[in-house]
């Protein structure tokens, strides 16, 4: 079977599908919740959206109350290989050079929020279904794409849909790095309040407001703070251009009736590897800790700053852990809150498949001032190499592209992570750069295509 000739022959098709669904914006909206629409409109919209190309392409399809769903290719039998994909996106940030729900086409490129992360490479598993379906291939197994809505957040999808319908026996989700994700670090999202004690003086300057990040699992792009003055603070023009130089970023502040409002630009990045991005958040919160604050915010910003600053392997919190298959703990501060004298920093930890998730909440919870409010654990996933499901996709993948499948290990979790045997199957090639979650998000339409060729395989291979 040339499953590439295929592919090539429904590339128009799949690319303007590809197009149109991207053009929905499908960030979490709870102003726009519904009992059918629970994530909000956009989402819901993007979820029906994607149902009804199946429906249109002659799958059977189901929705869970606007949760989750599937799009499904019966077999003769009762097992299930599972395509976990998920519609919707992380917000779209700062920076584009294009609309980020445009969609456009630039130099063999479709640019648009979700391009990789899942949006494009769902469409790419729904034709490799499709190519299946349409050639009439003998199935055994039943094909399911299980469509996930609050993947880039809760998770509340996948824990709805487990409730209601049968776990696949193997499945993939095209939602990382080829060739094969077997391990997944462990994922933990917390939250710190600010409950230091302290009492606030009427001289000097004072934090108003500090705000950072919109996600735990993204590193925060902007940050901006406003500081209450008695008066102009001198040379203040200086002292903040030759820390943003200092700091390889840019920003800018204004004065307004005794107030100074500060904002730093950094760089958004997946949670996964914080040193791939520039945490705006950390780096303002170094800046105002040169300001003689009074009162709550010294000592909020001083703690960001002492524990945040430089380290995003725990060191200073005594939580840094490493493995053979996995590599290293991962921190990211996604999220920082002070408004009114009430702080709150929320955390995202990628913790190796061998680690101790007890060990880092006991690391949290020493933090002076601070109080540990909220502690989400989702533990690692690990399938053994000699699985058949990782020797099918192995042959698959080397048979197309004519190059060894390295088993890897990630950061990132993904919906792989959902199944006893599941493992996380592209589309990311070696050598690309992983831009999921940057602004000017963008998948290549080459390796979109490739990529559905390797899905088509792989489905059949798996359920023949």
């Amino acid at each position: 079977m040339n499953w590439k000739q295929e592919v090539e022959a429904r590339k128009d098709d799949l690319i303007n599908d590809a197009r149109a669904y991207l053009q929905i914006k499908s960030v979490l909206d709870e102003t726009t919740k519904s009992d059918y629409a629970p994530f909000g409109k956009g989402i819901n919209d993007a979820f029906n959206h994607l149902l009804q190309l199946g429906e249109d392409s002659g799958f059977q399809v189901k929705n869970l109350d606007g949760y989750a769903g599937h799009i499904e290719l019966p077999g003769s039998g009762e097992e299930i290989v599972g395509v976990l994909c998920h519609v919707d996106v992380v917000p779209e940030g700062d920076g584009w050079s294009s609309d980020p729900y445009g969609a456009e086409i630039r130099d063999g490129r479709i640019y648009a929020r979700g391009a990789l992360d899942d949006k494009g490479p769902t469409i790419a598993a729904f034709y490799a279904m499709k190519i299946v379906k349409e050639l009439g291939l003998p199935l055994k197994k039943n094909v399911r794409m299980i469509i996930g809505t609050d993947e880039e957040s809760d998770w509340r999808c996948v824990e709805h849909y487990f409730k209601h319908e049968k776990m696949p026996t193997v499945g993939f989700a095209p939602d990382a790095d080829f060739p094969i994700i077997y391990a997944e670090k462990g994922i933990i999202d917390l939250k710190l309040k600010h409950t230091a004690d302290i009492k606030d003086e009427s001289h000097g300057m004072k934090l108003k407001s500090f705000h950072a990040g919109r996600r735990f699992n993204m590193v925060p792009d902007l940050a901006e703070a406003t500081v209450i003055v008695n008066e102009e603070i001198a040379d203040i023009n200086k002292l903040f251009t030759d820390f943003l130089t200092k700091a390889n970023v840019s920003g800018e502040y204004k004065y307004l009736n005794n107030e100074y409002m500060f904002s730093v630009k950094g760089k958004s990045a997946h949670a996964m590897e914080p040193n791939n991005g520039v945490n705006a958040g950390i780096v303002l919160a170094s800046f105002l800790h040169t300001l003689q604050i009074n009162g709550k915010g010294a000592h909020f910003v001083s703690t960001i700053d002492q524990i945040f600053k430089d380290d995003t392997r725990g060191e200073k919190l005594q939580i840094a852990f490493s493995d053979d298959i996995s590599g290293d703990l991962t921190v990211n501060l996604g999220i920082i809150s002070f408004e009114d004298e009430a702080g709150e920093i929320g955390i995202n930890i990628r913790y190796p498949v061998t680690g101790n998730a007890d060990k880092v909440k006991a690391g949290f919870e020493q933090i002076d001032g601070f109080e540990l409010n909220l502690f989400n654990d989702s533990k690692p996933h690990h399938v053994d190499e000699k699985h058949p499901l990782i020797k099918t996709l192995q042959r698959v993948y080397e048979e197309q592209i004519g190059e060894k499948a390295e088993l890897i290990a990630i950061g990132g979790g993904t919906y792989a992570r959902s199944l006893d045997a599941g493992v996380a199957f592209g589309p990311l090639f070696p050598g690309r750069p992983d831009v999921a979650h940057q602004k000017d998000e963008y998948i290549e339409i080459e390796d979109l295509l490739k990529a559905t060729a390797i899905y088509a395989q792989a489905i059949y291979e798996l359920a023949k």
